[in-house]
């Protein structure tokens, strides 16, 4: 099955209210494996918000006790976001595991009252469930992340799709 990915000019009003929820692991991988680079999550919010309204902008991040994460929370947070932390989770027999699925997915369940376009910032196929439901109580649903790394699912389901790929100058960091 092939997706189809939506770039069209969306339709943005200064009056809509967006709030934005950024998957900052998926996102570090994802540029760290293709562009051997970071992700400029400030130009990710100003592209992702435009001239409209924000609400809030979450940044989902997993606390793995390295060096310069509480610089890069920081950084997070002076560009506009509301940081929610997780620890790593270590199980026996050493497997890890830090993901903030299911705590997105509350936040913007929450939120979708509130806002008229929820704005994912990840190419995780976890999400369609959650834009097929903001859809069906009538947000608008945009997805940005890189092309090459998005699941077909989310493409198949979003009102919109900004390929970071294609301005990297702008979206990432050497």
């Amino acid at each position: 099955m092939v997706a189809t990915v939506k770039n069209i000019n969306p339709v943005q009003h200064k009056e809509q209210r967006v709030a934005v929820f950024a998957d900052v692991q998926n996102m570090y991988y994802s540029a760290k494996n293709l562009f051997n680079a970071k992700v400029n999550f400030g130009s990710v919010l100003k592209e992702a918000v435009g001239p409209r309204k924000l609400v809030r902008a979450f940044a989902y991040v997993i606390k793995a006790d390295v060096g310069s994460e509480k610089e890069f929370f920081d950084a997070l947070e002076q560009r506009g976001y509301e940081v929610r932390e997780k620890e790593l989770q270590t199980f026996y027999g050493g497997a890890k595991k830090g993901d903030w699925d299911v705590g997105l997915c509350m936040d913007a369940v929450r939120m979708i009252p509130k806002v008229d376009v929820i704005v994912l910032v990840s190419g995780d196929g976890d999400y369609s469930d959650l834009l097929s439901y903001a859809k069906s109580q009538g947000v608008r649903t945009e997805v940005v992340a890189f092309g090459k790394t998005t699941s077909y699912k989310i493409l198949e389901v979003t009102d919109e799709f900004l390929d970071m790929s294609k301005e990297p100058r702008k979206f990432l960091i050497k």
